[in-house]
This record gives structure tokens, C-alpha cells and sequence, in this order.
């Protein structure tokens, strides 16, 4: 990038030549796992944070991966004859992946990162120089218009979208189009969208790197180049969600006051689903001074979809802010335009009575159902990524739920799930336990409270005997009512088959 704006971006109609650049870039092993064994792991943990000097001190070599390691994420010039010993420099040149400088030099003009797919494909993300994670420019080189590479916020999407097999996908503000490129592995046809027509432009070249077909990609901020008629079976976003005053920076203010854009997003997603599809975001939202955050988000949720909101963080106002000046360089800045748009930031926040900023994911599910489930929680611990699949099954068991009354949850059989473990917290040499726990080591990793009934019951459940014929022994040994423990247990049955502590044998 230089002062006059984002640099000339390659041919997007060159499928061959990007094709044969992917075959010399796999053939060097420019790869997720080549980097990781070159570089190791300190300097490949080194290049996420913008820190390059390591992956140049283990970069000095003439091999030929370490040669486009310093071309392609270090954004160093290399010789044209050593880089025409690996690469197609040639066509490369003609098509815009490189560019002559000095005398007898050349350099990249875009970032090109390795990516690692969930099958293990080999794939690559395409950036404007310097704003790649692990690019050479890092953090306060990102002018208006340009694209980032993949981040935490990109991989934490991929992770938790579902990926069963639709025929048509919607990527809305696809940037770089890791998420398209997700897409296309199980999507008959997938759609792109973004207002920045240079991230459209980056988007067909990451496919084409990747080798991945060719998305739909139209112009035009979230679903506006969206037909009346269309409807999709998977909807993904990553929007500009941040809270901000003005839109300075298009990859992240949405334009929009307060937490308006996703909101609009969210409403906006129920109508262009397919029965059974799902839409998922990451989004910001307000916490306003004297009102419940959880009953903000329920109000975002359009008719006729199931949804299932997690809070993952919470962050003070001035928090909040500090972290995107920082993004943006804004704290490289002349200390009294800091202070200004610091002082902006929080007049903003004040204006709207916001005392803090959540962050998490959210999925909507199109459902028939006349009653559709609206689950909003907070959950800031670990979780286990790809979550795609967990979360999947969480709708599942709320129609499996949905569809069996008490007394034929009684009639049902379950097992318990794989890794769940069972914690007894107490005084040491007390007769019987203060509460037990059970705990997941898979998926969300929950753990809940069961009472001893609880436990016991969740601990021979394999899938053998229905859950009324457990409860009836499980009275009998304690010397308890069967009528009353069947009455009052399927609460607790439930709540552990919604979690996934339980599940249920057809």
C-alpha cells in the first residue's frame, strides 16, 4: 500500500495462470504445516502478531519455500531469476501476482497466506499487502477500502458454521471469502457479497488459488444485492459489527448507530432462509444502562426461527474503544487526536447510556414450529473448534424436545454422551457430596449441577432401559415415591438432553 491508496490487485480472469501458480506454490510446500516446520512454532506464533523479525532470521536460506515466505508474507523483494526458478514469473508478472522493482527484483502484490482446510486441504487467503494476519505490516497499516486476511474473528466463524450439504450458501460481507471458500467445499452454489468491490476482487482470486469454484460475488452491502425471491439454505456473515462513531474503516464500522447493523442483519435473515436453514453471525451489541442485554437480543430474533445466541465476552466502554483505536494505528497518532477520538468514542457510548459491549456468535434456524425455542446464555469458557457440528445438534435436540411431552420423554431411552464425567464436590470424609457435577470434555465443555437423583440417573443411562423404568428403580433404592419422582425428574431430563449431556435412542 503506499500513500495514493491500496496497490493494483492481480487479474481475476486468469484462472490458468492462478492455477499454475498453486501448483508452484504446493510444490515448494507453501503450506500451513510447511510454514509451521519451517518457521517453528515461536515465529510462526510470532507472524500472528505482527512480528516478522523471526520469520526473516529463519527465512535467510535460498530453499525455495523460504524464498516465498519473504515474497509472499514478508513482502520482501527476492531476484527475478530465483523467483522464475519457482514460480511461473513470467505469467505471474503478466497477470498482476508480482511486479518488478530495483533492477532485476520483484514483489508481491497482495499478501498470500497458506490456510489450512478442515479436511486438510491446502488453500490459500488472498489480502492487500500488510494487512494478511501474519503479514509484514500488521496493525496501523489499514487505509479506508482495503481487505484483511484471515483473523481470529474469520476462523471463530468457519468454526462454528454448520457444514451438511446445501444447495445454495449466502456469504454476506465475504472480505477476503474464507468464508465462501468454506462454503464452496459443500454448497452447490454459493453467493458473495460486499459493498468494497476490492474485497470481491480478493475473493475471486482466493477461490481461484484455492482451487475452489467460483462464487456468484455482487456488489452492495449485506443483502441489498439480494433478490426479493432468493432464499438460501446457509447464511454466513462476519459483518463490520463494530460499535464505533462514523464508519472510517469499511472492513469494520457497519455505518450504522449502535448496534443497528446487526441487529438489521439478524431481522433481516429469518426471511431469506430455506425451511430447516440456518444463518450465523458474530456480531457486537449494546449493554444499556437499565435494561437486560439477554432481552435485547431475544428482540433481534425474526418470526419463525429458532435461535441460539452465546455471549463469549463482555468489555467495558473504555475498553472497547482502546481496542479499536489500536486496530486502526490511532494510538500511533498525534497524541491530541487520540484524546479526539477517544473523547468521540465514549461521547458516543454516553449519548446511548452503553455501559459495556458483548461479543459472541449467533444462529438462527428456519423452523415450522409454531413455538420456536429462543436460547440467549453466556458461556466465556473453552470450547472445542469446529463447533459446526455441536451446534447442529443443539436444534436437533430442541425438535426431538419439542416433540415429546413428558410422558413420552419417560417412554423415551437415552445414552449418555461421549466424554462426560462426573465430579463429586464436598468436604473432605463427608458422608454425601454438597453437589455433583457433570461435565463435558467435548463440544461447549459444559458442566452443570444434578441433584444425587440426577446423577444417578445420567450415570446408567445406556441407552438400554427408558427413563421411567431407571426413575422407578432409582425410587426404590432411595425409598422414594416413583409417582413423585417421575413427576418431578423430566425438567431435569430435559435440561440435560437441551445441553447434550443426554441423548436420545431412537
Amino acid at each position: 500500500m503506499t500513500d495514493s491508496g491500496p496497490a493494483p490487485l492481480p487479474a481475476a480472469d486468469r484462472p490458468d495462470i492462478a492455477a499454475r501458480l498453486r501448483d508452484a506454490l504446493l510444490a515448494a510446500s507453501f503450506t500451513a504445516d510447511g510454514l509451521l516446520d519451517l518457521l517453528g512454532a515461536p515465529a510462526y506464533a510470532a507472524l500472528a502478531r505482527s512480528e516478522t523479525v523471526p520469520a526473516l532470521r529463519a527465512t535467510r536460506g535460498d530453499t525455495p519455500l523460504e524464498t516465498l515466505v519473504r515474497l509472499f508474507l514478508l513482502q520482501q523483494p527476492v531476484p527475478h531469476a530465483r523467483a522464475a526458478a519457482i514460480l511461473p514469473a513470467a505469467e505471474a508478472l503478466d497477470a498482476g501476482w508480482l511486479a518488478r522493482v530495483g533492477g532485476d527484483e520483484v514483489v508481491a502484490t497482495v499478501d498470500v497466506r497458506p490456510y489450512g482446510g478442515p479436511g486438510g486441504e491446502d488453500w490459500f487467503i488472498v489480502s492487500d499487502l500488510g494487512c494478511a494476519v501474519g503479514g509484514a505490516g500488521g496493525i496501523g497499516q489499514r487505509d479506508e477500502g482495503v481487505v484483511l486476511g484471515v483473523g481470529g474473528a474469520s476462523t471463530t466463524l468457519a468454526g462454528i458454521t454448520v457444514r451438511t450439504p446445501v444447495a445454495s450458501a449466502l456469504d454476506l460481507g465475504t472480505g477476503s471469502g474464507i468464508q465462501a471458500l468454506h462454503a464452496a467445499q459443500h454448497a452447490t452454489r454459493v453467493t458473495a457479497t460486499d459493498l468494497n468491490p476490492r474485497a470481491l476482487h480478493i475473493t475471486a482470486l482466493t477461490l481461484a488459488l484455492s482451487g475452489a469454484p467460483a462464487a456468484d460475488l455482487r456488489e452492495g452491502s449485506l443483502f441489498v444485492p439480494v433478490r426479493d425471491d432468493e432464499t438460501f439454505d446457509l447464511i454466513v456473515s462476519n459483518p463490520p459489527f463494530v460499535i464505533s462513531p462514523g464508519a472510517r474503516l469499511t472492513y469494520r464500522d457497519g455505518g450504522m448507530g449502535g448496534d443497528d447493523l446487526c441487529r438489521s442483519l439478524v431481522q433481516r435473515a429469518g426471511e431469506r432462509l430455506t425451511e430447516g436453514g440456518f444463518a450465523q453471525f458474530l456480531a457486537n451489541w449494546q449493554h444499556v444502562a437499565g435494561e437486560d442485554w439477554q432481552d435485547r437480543l431475544r428482540s433481534w430474533v425474526p418470526r419463525g426461527c429458532d435461535a441460539w445466541i452465546v455471549q463469549r465476552e463482555v468489555q467495558d466502554i473504555t475498553q472497547y474503544a482502546e481496542l479499536w483505536l489500536r486496530d486502526a494505528g490511532d494510538h500511533r497518532a498525534d497524541p491530541v487526536e487520540y484524546q479526539a477520538r477517544y473523547d468521540a468514542w465514549l461521547d458516543e457510548f454516553e449519548a446511548r447510556k452503553v455501559r459495556g459491549v458483548g461479543f459472541g456468535w449467533i444462529t438462527l434456524r428456519r423452523t415450522g414450529s409454531a413455538e420456536p425455542v429462543v436460547t440467549v446464555e453466556e458461556w466465556p469458557h473453552p470450547v472445542e473448534q469446529p463447533l459446526g457440528e455441536a451446534i447442529r445438534e443443539h436444534f436437533e435436540r430442541l425438535d426431538y424436545l419439542r416433540a415429546h411431552d413428558d410422558a413420552s420423554l419417560l417412554d423415551s431411552r437415552f445414552r449418555l454422551a461421549v466424554e462426560v464425567v462426573q465430579e463429586q464436590v464436598g468436604l473432605p470424609g463427608a458422608e454425601d457430596p454438597e453437589h455433583v457435577v457433570l461435565r463435558q470434555h467435548r463440544g461447549m465443555r459444559r458442566a452443570t449441577k444434578v441433584d444425587t437423583v440426577g446423577a444417578g440417573f445420567a450415570g446408567v443411562c445406556d441407552g438400554t432401559l427408558s427413563a421411567g423404568r431407571i426413575l422407578d428403580a432409582i425410587a426404590q433404592l432411595v425409598g422414594d415415591d416413583p409417582v413423585v419422582l417421575r413427576d418431578r425428574t423430566p425438567a431435569q431430563i430435559r435440561l440435560l438432553v437441551e445441553q447434550g449431556f443426554l441423548e436420545p435412542v431412537s
